[in-house]
């Protein structure tokens, strides 16, 4: 797979939509107030650096590690404070691509408390968008996608925030454990060295 260098121009995002370099990408980011806002470890734009690096040393494909990049945008069920309102969603998918960007939407509008207790027991796992509250089953590449992305997200954010680690580990360790089949091999050892302390726990 190919990994994205953000230190130089990458790739293009791929997929419908038009053709953006990494740091076009961040500057949309920054100007959007990502550098400015407050996260464990820094600023978002270093905890959506981190996680769409990680996700590159996982193998990720290049959309993954862009929606990776972007994957806070419209904020979370998680982090409240967005980079824009899902109206605007238009502009994020002509700026990386409309696979991208279809994969951060999907991210951001995950009802947690209701989606993630399905992984591991029902199959196809059935979404619920907190946004609309519809519910819908994303096929299998956007599962992958997404339980990747959220692996290389709360690991980051665990790594960088002692509290949060102790109180979401075992939870986190149980949804990554059942999960493995979605999760690619990288991930899934990433998973058991981060959070297998919290096996007892879970």
């Amino acid at each position: 797979m190919q990994r994205i260098d953000p230190l130089d121009d990458g790739p293009s995002a791929g997929g419908p939509g038009r053709a953006t370099a990494w740091p076009e990408i961040e500057d949309f980011l920054r100007a959007r107030g990502a550098d400015r806002m407050p996260h464990p470890g820094g600023t978002l734009l270093h905890h959506l650096r981190r996680v769409a690096q990680l996700l590159g040393d996982w193998g990720a494909d290049p959309t993954v590690q862009i929606a990776g990049l972007c994957h806070a945008a419209y904020g979370t069920d998680g982090f409240a404070p967005t980079l824009l309102d899902v109206t605007e969603r238009p502009t994020l998918s002509q700026l990386i691509g409309e696979r991208a960007e279809a994969l951060v939407y999907l991210y951001a509008s995950c009802d947690r408390g209701v989606v993630y207790p399905r992984f591991g027991s029902d199959r196809p796992v059935l979404f619920r968008d907190r946004c609309t509250g519809q519910e819908h089953t994303p096929p299998e590449p956007d599962l992958r996608a997404f339980l990747e992305i959220t692996a290389a997200n709360e690991l980051d954010v665990l790594t960088h925030h002692t509290d949060l680690a102790r109180r979401h580990g075992p939870s986190l360790y149980r949804l990554f454990t059942r999960s493995y089949d979605l999760l690619s091999t990288a991930a899934q050892e990433a998973c058991e060295h981060h959070l297998g302390r919290y096996a007892d726990g879970a």
